[in-house]
């Protein structure tokens, strides 16, 4: 995981599905979010207290809270990206909010669309294919900007979406909302969009 080492395609799936998985289960989840310790910034190994199956070992029986404060680690990424997204939280308060509105699971796109706390959360899970001006349906019109994006560089991300893209919906119905607006969504990338 060193910032040194090739940045293999087995290392940017699991960046970007870790985040990806995290985001979905916060957005989509009830009104907590419970995080084991350590998985914040991908801890690497299992923790496993002393016991005869071990030999009684203590070698798993604790978290490496060193790795994200290792700048040549790349979990350092991970960690960042789980302040973002508590701060994220905090400001736009999803949690507390209503359950989430689902109008797009396409399966063959491998797209995710859903609206929570006035915000658009769009996800593609697809493995290979990224979606130009792909049309998701929004209930409130307006102008939306970049509120999260799991492909930033400073989550270890290609920065493959210009944050400072503003979106614009278009008051013609779409999977069951009353306004769409389009977007870029690369591969194994997700977006919060938040009404400007």
């Amino acid at each position: 995981m060193s910032i040194l080492s090739v940045f293999t395609p087995v290392i940017e799936r699991g960046l970007a599905l870790h985040k990806m998985i995290r985001l979905i289960t916060h957005g989509l989840g009830g009104e907590g979010y419970l995080n084991f310790e350590g998985n914040e910034f991908g801890h690497p190994e299992w923790l496993d207290f002393p016991r005869d199956g071990n030999d009684n070992s203590y070698w798993y029986a604790r978290r490496q809270f060193n790795l994200p404060d290792d700048h040549m680690l790349r979990y350092k990424f991970l960690n960042e990206f789980d302040c973002r997204l508590q701060w994220t939280e905090e400001k736009y308060g999803w949690l507390h909010s209503e359950q989430a509105y689902v109008s797009l699971k396409n399966e063959q796109d491998k797209v995710i669309v859903f609206e929570r706390a006035g915000l658009l959360w769009i996800f593609n899970f697809h493995p290979e294919k990224s979606f130009t001006d792909y049309r998701v349906g929004i209930h409130q019109s307006g102008t939306y900007k970049v509120a999260l994006n799991t492909d930033s560089p400073s989550f270890g991300g290609f920065g493959r979406v210009d944050e400072n893209t503003r979106f614009f919906t278009t008051p013609f119905a779409w999977n069951g909302r009353k306004n769409f607006l389009q977007v870029y969504i690369p591969t194994r990338t997700a977006l919060v969009l938040a009404l400007e």
